[in-house]
């Protein structure tokens, strides 16, 4: 009986392990959009944190080089939060009756 539960303990943690796997290699694909200045700048990257397009404003060409930098910084932040976000909702089913400890988050 012992022998039999652990057997197949086993073959649950390699089908986690596979399914893990699976959700990590989907999310590389997922884009997420982060934005500011009011959405005059906008950042589309991946969950596995590849950023695919930048798009500014054609008025914020004009403006300021460094109020430029900031808005670009502020949305590819903001996209990295998205990002971590989706990535922390899509794995939290992996750990899912685990009992781990509360704020202990493994790494995906």
């Amino acid at each position: 009986m012992m022998k039999g539960g652990l057997g197949g303990l086993m073959k649950q943690a390699q089908q986690m392990q596979a399914n893990m796997k699976k959700a990590q290699a989907e999310l590389e694909t997922i884009e997420v959009e982060g934005v500011s200045g009011s959405g005059m700048v906008k950042v589309v990257m991946t969950c596995g944190h590849n950023v695919r397009r930048v798009s500014l404003d054609d008025s914020l060409l004009a403006d300021d080089k460094d109020m430029l930098e900031d808005l670009i910084v502020a949305a590819l932040n903001d996209a990295m939060k998205k990002a971590a976000t989706t990535t922390q909702q899509r794995m939290s089913g992996f750990t899912a009756g685990m009992n781990l400890p509360p704020g202990l988050n493994l790494p995906f």
